[in-house]
């Protein structure tokens, strides 16, 4: 009958998305399709060649895809253990043999698109960005050493750029700075939500030793900082456009220190998405 027909069709096509959608949660795609906004945004920057431009982002894409993935097998007992019901490994959504094998499909796919775009960019992001994310996960989150993978794995995000470029060429020092300080921020940013529960499961990085509030006073300053620099780096005047950026991030940091409830969170955020846009838009 045509309801039977249109049930089976509705459950047909709703099924693959209901599937596919615990699959990228797990990989954290929020915090992974950013640092790709970021690489295409800079590939735009930098005047890559559109096909080019096209394989960077998605060896970055696939490459966060298989940190992102990579964390939560890692911590499926600890988020078992207290109680992490938005994990899909957590929770049961998700059986492991599936993310493990997704993870070696966008692995493998990541190191072949890393080497297409060249053996100076692939090396630089396979090597530094790829490989430093997952020793964060593996080792680094619950040291004191926590923020050394995001500045190192964010500070190489403009040479995996500008490397692939023909010629190839090193980022300038301010962009690679601007980029780290962004990377250590944007830690300090990530792991407040979740201090009390990773501390319950013996994770103990930078922010869990510092707290709440220093984490977010720390978080700013770098900031704050990698504001200054993508401003001031470059040679020449910088454009009002900048300095006026410069000056809603002074506002901003006013709001983070003495705000209350959410409103120093988001106003962080806004700092950090300025912080991108001059890292992006700003000429080199």
């Amino acid at each position: 009958m045509p309801s039977d027909d249109g049930s089976v069709t509705a459950r047909a096509s709703t099924g693959p998305l209901r599937g596919a959608l615990p699959l990228l949660r797990a990989a954290h795609i929020g915090p992974s399709v950013a640092v790709t906004a970021i690489a295409a945004l800079l590939a735009l920057a930098l005047d890559l060649p559109a096909t080019t431009g096209a394989i960077v982002v998605a060896a970055v894409l696939t490459g966060q895809l298989t940190i992102g993935w990579g964390n939560d097998l890692l911590d499926l007992d600890r988020d078992r253990d207290v109680g992490r019901a938005d994990k899909p490994l957590a929770n049961g959504e998700l059986p492991p043999a599936t993310v493990r094998r997704w993870l070696s499909v966008a692995a493998a796919a990541c190191v072949v698109l890393s080497l297409l775009a060249g053996w100076r960019s692939g090396a630089t992001h396979l090597a530094l960005l790829v490989a430093f994310g997952h020793l964060y996960n593996v080792h680094f989150k619950a040291t004191p050493w926590s923020w050394l993978p995001y500045a190192v794995a964010f500070g190489s995000l403009p040479a995996v750029v500008s490397l692939a470029n023909s010629p190839p060429r090193w980022p300038p020092t301010w962009m690679v700075a601007t980029a780290a300080a962004l990377g250590i921020a944007a830690h300090f940013l990530n792991a407040l939500p979740d201090l009390e529960d990773d501390a319950a499961t013996g994770v103990r990085g930078l922010p869990h030793r510092l707290g709440a509030g220093r984490s977010r006073t720390v978080a700013t300053a770098l900031l704050l900082a990698a504001s200054l620099v993508a401003v001031l780096g470059p040679a020449g005047t910088p454009d009002t456009w900048a300095v006026a950026a410069l000056a809603v991030v002074v506002v901003l940091a006013g709001v983070v220190s003495f705000g209350r409830g959410r409103t120093p969170f988001q106003a962080a955020i806004g700092i950090a998405l300025t912080v991108v846009a001059l890292l992006t838009v700003v000429s080199p």
